[in-house]
């Protein structure tokens, strides 16, 4: 299966060491982090890239290390992650994105969340993806809606306390139908 995904700014790639350091620095910065339960240390940071290459390696996908071409620079992370039983609506298959605070406002996560949804719809024939957020993350909900995906409901994060502000969230949907990429993987 296709392990690299790219359009004309964006190459979704697996993971390398090269990686490291800077993915470590956008998960400890709390304007990046804002919406997520903590920042992450450097050992959180590895561990979270070690579990997200070793989906890659099994299964041909999961999330994948974003790289902007021009720079040839880590700048995130993008892609599709199981969520078997943990909420409500499981069994689903999620979409997400965490990008660093200086590529933000320029298209990218979008560019990166409709080459992995056009990867989830034309190359695994998934019928539907599913996104969430915190509800006071309407940055993230922008870009859902950029993508053509529908308001579902709120919920509360199971993982989450009910002292957190982050526990209410929402949920985005698109099925294969509703899903036009006007991004080409190469």
């Amino acid at each position: 299966m296709q392990n690299t995904l790219e359009s004309t700014r964006l190459i979704l790639r697996p993971w390398q060491e090269t990686d490291r350091l800077p993915f470590s620095q956008l998960n400890a910065d709390p304007a990046v982090m804002r919406y997520f339960p903590k920042c992450l240390s450097r050992a959180e940071s590895d561990l979270l890239i070690d579990k997200c290459q070793a989906l890659i390696e099994q299964r041909g996908w999961g999330f994948w290390a974003v790289e902007l071409k021009s720079e040839q620079r880590l700048i995130g992370m993008t892609g599709l992650h199981d969520q078997p039983n943990q909420f409500s609506f499981s069994p689903c298959t999620e979409i997400g994105w965490r990008l660093h605070k200086d590529y933000w406002g320029q298209g990218y996560a979008t560019e990166a969340a409709q080459l992995a949804l056009d990867f989830a719809f034309q190359t695994l024939n998934l019928k539907e993806v599913v996104a969430f957020t915190a509800s006071i993350n309407h940055p993230s909900q922008a870009v859902m809606k950029r993508l053509g995906m529908l308001y579902q409901q709120e919920f509360l994060h199971p993982a989450l306390s009910t002292d957190n502000i982050l526990q209410k969230h929402v949920l985005y949907c698109i099925d294969s139908s509703e899903f036009s990429s006007d991004v080409h993987i190469t």
